[in-house]
């Protein structure tokens, strides 16, 4: 029996879930967990093991699925079908959670706001995530 699945950590959930040529009749599904390892990679320009941990999955893991997005994206292009991004086994993470070192305080940041330089409460400078 195999080890169940880890769910994987996406931070950004696409409006447009369907793309499709004029003329398709096929369709590629593209889980979300694809797309996200794919948006990493390609849009944001991150390697593989920044990914691998955003994601919280091994980067083998991480680069199975870029190559399988990839194949996907490759194939729709090619044979002219259409795209659908749905399912997957993820989790939707919107904000990541902070810790000050000097007074204990924790606090919420939404993703892609960048690192926080110091803590809100006490502004001491001593922070780092909490997992």
């Amino acid at each position: 029996m195999p080890r169940p699945r880890r769910r994987r950590r996406i931070c950004f959930s696409p409006n447009i879930t369907y793309f499709s040529p004029p003329s398709a009749s096929d369709e590629v599904i593209l889980t979300l967990d694809e797309f996200e390892a794919l948006r990493i990679s390609d849009f944001l320009g991150l390697d593989q093991a920044t990914g691998a941990s955003r994601m919280n999955i091994s980067q083998p893991t991480f680069n199975r699925l870029l190559s399988s997005a990839r194949k996907k994206i490759a194939e729709a292009l090619v044979q002219g079908k259409a795209i659908r991004i749905q399912g997957g086994n993820y989790k939707l993470v919107q904000s990541r959670r902070f810790v000050c070192l000097s007074c204990g305080y924790e606090w919420d940041e939404p993703y892609g706001t960048g690192r926080p330089g110091a803590c809100p409460k006490c502004g001491s400078p001593a922070i780092r995530r909490f997992r």
